[in-house]
């Protein structure tokens, strides 16, 4: 995915970006070189030099930042990013698992009951068509102990 349009939102105080998927926002307050009343965006523009993947802008005082487009889906917890990021801990997981176990990858298959080549695209950090589903039942026979906990958000003060 990308950035098809950025702008700079003095009024609400964010970064504001148009992608394929829809409009998301970061806060000036979130970013590493964070605007002000006293330095204000100069300048904001998609970096085409990162894929269209990332802004960069430049601040009057002439200090220069990026935010990338996984910051914005993160800070606006998207759905499929959010899904994407627990896939790719749990590849990680299951890696280093892999890595001091001594069950052999051709065994590990045919515990799962699939074919090596499955086998490889699951451990495949950059594979992003698995399922959460595969990953839990890979995890359960390297012996992780699944426990699914849904934690609910505290309700802001008014």
């Amino acid at each position: 995915m990308r950035i098809r349009n950025v702008q700079c939102n003095n009024y609400r105080k964010c970064f504001e970006i148009d992608t394929a998927k829809g409009s998301f926002s970061f806060p000036f307050s979130r970013a590493e070189v964070s605007p002000t009343v006293k330095d204000r965006v100069k300048e904001v523009l998609i970096d085409r030099e990162l894929g269209s993947e990332w802004i960069s802008y430049s601040l009057e005082s002439g200090k220069k930042g990026s935010i990338p487009l996984d910051a914005f889906l993160d800070y606006n917890r998207d759905p499929e990013y959010l899904t994407k990021m627990l896939l790719h801990s749990l590849t990680v997981d299951a890696l280093e698992r892999l890595k001091n176990a001594s069950i052999t990858r051709r065994e590990l298959s045919r515990k799962l009951r699939t074919s090596p080549a499955q086998l490889y695209r699951l451990l495949d950090t950059a594979n992003q068509s698995k399922t959460i589903d595969q990953m839990i039942k890979l995890l359960a026979v390297l012996g992780y102990e699944i426990e699914y906990r849904v934690i609910r958000e505290k309700k802001r003060a008014a």
